[in-house]
């Protein structure tokens, strides 16, 4: 007995370890859906007007409801959907109230891209969004062929004059059955908190294993 002390200890921290990982795991992936939860409501609540300032973090994901007019150039970036394939997102500048804010008019096909939208006043409803698409792996824009490869909002902004401000649109009237509405949700926030419970929970299960395993290992070698 003595002689496993040492490693009986050393098995019992590790596996106070794991577990205690694996219980903070749990507790996160609580609160986790509960921060879901409530920006699922976020985005279904009733529509409001457009904020003065819009804030990243204070109005992210507020429904908002808007009339006025897309101006300008479409920016057009590239996505691949479940549902539709291969196409781009409609990026444009949309007026409102002596304002210019960006506005991703949703998905299109590859074929539509140089399709002709004429310009026409409009009764928006969508969500503000600020999204953060950009890594090192990111190419580089193709302005050429107006092919961007992320929703990145300064650089948007700048490029057709608008505020730092994305609305995604969920609904537009009169709309263009041409284009695709992808509205916002919380499918795109990540949540592995499950997977890490799972696998901190099986390490210490392994670690059990293993442990007994040596023991009844060294056992059978003192006996014999």
């Amino acid at each position: 007995m003595h002689r496993n002390l040492p490693f009986l200890i050393f098995s019992v921290l590790v596996l106070v370890v794991l577990i205690s990982l694996g219980n903070w795991q749990v507790r996160r992936m609580g609160e986790k859906q509960t921060y879901l939860t409530q920006i699922e409501a976020t985005i279904g609540a009733a529509p409001v007007t457009l904020p003065a300032a819009p804030d990243p973090d204070k109005h992210r994901f507020l429904a908002i409801t808007a009339t006025g007019q897309f101006t300008g150039p479409e920016i057009h970036v590239l996505v691949s959907t479940r549902d539709f394939g291969a196409g781009y997102r409609i990026i444009q500048a949309f007026e409102t109230d002596g304002r210019k804010l960006l506005v991703d008019r949703g998905f299109i096909r590859l074929t539509d891209k140089d399709y002709p939208r004429p310009a026409s006043e409009v009764q928006l409803t969508g969500n503000l969004y600020w999204p953060d698409e950009t890594d090192s792996y990111t190419p580089d824009n193709d302005l050429g062929a107006n092919i961007w490869y992320a929703r990145d909002v300064p650089p948007l902004a700048a490029h057709l004059g608008t505020e730092e401000t994305m609305i995604i649109a969920r609904t537009t009237t009169p709309d263009d059955p041409r284009i695709t509405p992808l509205p916002t949700d919380s499918a795109s926030i990540p949540n592995r908190h499950l997977e890490y419970v799972l696998t901190w929970y099986g390490l210490a299960l392994t670690w059990v294993v293993m442990s007994l395993y040596f023991l009844r290992r060294r056992r059978a070698t003192t006996r014999s």
